[in-house]
């Protein structure tokens, strides 16, 4: 453990799985840079989902958010910490949804990661406040749902002007 009762999860903690999905298959054990490796995840989910069309996509995404809630909720208390950056789900859940708002073109899978990375980073409002204030799961999963509706609008707004 670490100071404040914060547990550091190993690849043990990816035989239960809860843990297997929230640390993001494992992405989320990276030693640096944890979200940008759940987010990479997140590509990998979006290339598997989209050929099958944007209704799946849109049932994965609502049903990966539901999910993601007490998923979340429940690592998170294992780790001792409310948003433990091993937890990556959300990012995953995040990349997902900014990636469904574009083309599927290889620039817009790069912009729409980039996008997403710098708007999970940088938390503009009203991210920074979900982050903060909004306790348990919903709160995991809510900062990077925000994050997302930037990133995906931002990249339905440069991919509508890159074509018009």
């Amino acid at each position: 453990m670490s100071a404040g009762g914060a547990r550091r999860p190993d690849w043990t903690w990816l035989r239960d799985p809860g843990h297997f999905l929230a640390l993001g298959g494992g992405s989320g054990l990276a030693p640096k840079a944890p979200g940008t490796f759940g987010s990479v995840v997140g590509v990998g989910v979006y290339l598997g989902l989209a050929p099958l069309g944007w209704q799946v996509c849109a049932v994965a995404l609502v049903l990966m958010f539901l999910v993601g809630v007490p998923l979340c909720a429940r690592t998170a208390r294992a780790l001792g910490v409310h948003d433990h950056p091993a937890i990556v789900w959300d990012e995953v859940v995040g990349v997902f949804f900014t990636l469904v708002c574009g083309s599927g073109s290889l620039a817009s899978l790069a912009l729409g990661f980039v996008l997403f990375r710098i708007f999970d980073i940088w938390k503009p409002w009203p991210v920074r406040w979900a982050d903060g204030k909004v306790a348990g799961g919903l709160g995991v999963m809510l900062d990077d749902l925000l994050a997302a509706l930037y990133a995906g609008a931002g990249l339905a707004l440069f991919e509508y002007i890159s074509y018009s």
